[in-house]
């Protein structure tokens, strides 16, 4: 069974001309038995013009096909994010379906926003109460409540964490669907290394940063910034005295000299709310905030042994094509 169309349409042009010389020979048998006069070297001219509208069949019938092979790069490019329509004019029997895939595609990109809208809405609407809350937790703890204080304040940052981690979804499918997004790697990450080297100033870490300055990801800032911020928050938290931030082509590396995760917990750690150490403050939601934002993009987040001694974090994004 045949399932190319090019493969059915030729095989088609093959079968009708095979029929057609088929006949054409039946016609010259009889003509030549029925007209003695009629000689066989008659038939060069006929034939030589035969075969050369064969030929011009085969070539009408590549440039037939070209439509589709356009198609197909412009699909792949619609995924990608490249573009957000199918631009360009088809034959007459596809040019209604490739007007529906572009309506389907405008309306499922003001769905999402309208989503992400939404969201936007809600998540405003439970800061403000978060925000009370936060200072009904300072109150107890000035009239020397600790423990509730301690207790709301831990409850408050951890659903202020999952207001923002599922804006950052909603932003990360948004931008999956309008293919606009795009940030500047460097920008975010150099930001983020002056932040946590003022933050952890009183460790004199050592925080370096080797990133090409043309580097742009095709993401939504914001979501670099949760991901990147992350990634360096967790690097710093557990570093001796070091760490390191650098792209090495196809990913953005993060190393630090703590003690690391062993192989049979790095798995475990991406799961949402996994944590493999109680003593430090945390939700257990940062590396797999990381890694379901990465997810989103086509990315994705592995943990490796660090060359320094500690744990290793490869950020795979997809990067925007400079000669483009």
């Amino acid at each position: 069974m045949l399932r190319s169309l090019r493969s059915r349409l030729i095989l088609a042009s093959v079968l009708w001309t095979a029929g057609l010389l088929m006949a054409l020979h039946i016609f010259s048998m009889v003509a030549i038995h029925h007209l003695p006069r009629f000689r066989p070297g008659q038939l060069d001219v006929p034939v030589s013009i035969a075969i050369a509208v064969m030929c011009a069949g085969v070539v009408v019938l590549w440039f037939s096909l070209k439509p589709f092979r356009r198609l197909r790069g412009t699909l792949a490019a619609v995924r990608s994010g490249k573009e957000r329509q199918i631009a360009g004019s088809y034959p007459t029997e596809v040019q209604p379906l490739i007007d529906d895939l572009n309506t389907l595609l405008a309306d499922r990109e003001k769905a999402v926003q309208r989503a992400l809208t939404t969201a936007g809405d809600l998540a405003h609407g439970l800061k403000t109460p978060l925000a009370l809350l936060r200072q009904e937790s300072e109150r107890a703890e000035t009239s020397g409540h600790l423990e509730i204080a301690e207790n709301i304040a831990q409850q408050v940052d951890r659903m202020t964490r999952q207001i923002d981690y599922h804006l950052a979804r909603a932003r990360a499918a948004a931008s999956g669907v309008s293919g606009n997004a795009r940030c500047n790697a460097h920008e975010s990450a150099h930001a983020l290394v002056r932040t946590l080297s003022k933050l952890y100033a009183d460790r004199a870490l050592r925080v370096g940063l080797d990133i090409p300055p043309d580097l742009q990801f095709r993401v939504q800032r914001e979501d670099l910034d949760e991901m990147l911020g992350n990634l360096l928050d967790n690097a710093c938290k557990w570093a001796r005295c070091e760490v390191h931030v650098h792209f090495n082509g196809s990913a953005v590396i993060t190393d630090d000299d703590g003690h690391g995760i062993p192989d049979d917990l790095r798995t475990a750690v991406l799961a949402r709310g996994v944590r493999i150490d109680e003593s430090t403050p945390g939700t257990g939601l940062g590396l797999a905030i990381v890694r379901e934002l990465a997810d989103l993009y086509g990315g994705a987040l592995q943990l490796e042994a660090s060359p320094r001694g500690g744990l290793r974090a490869i950020l795979r994004l997809p990067t925007v094509d400079q000669s483009h």
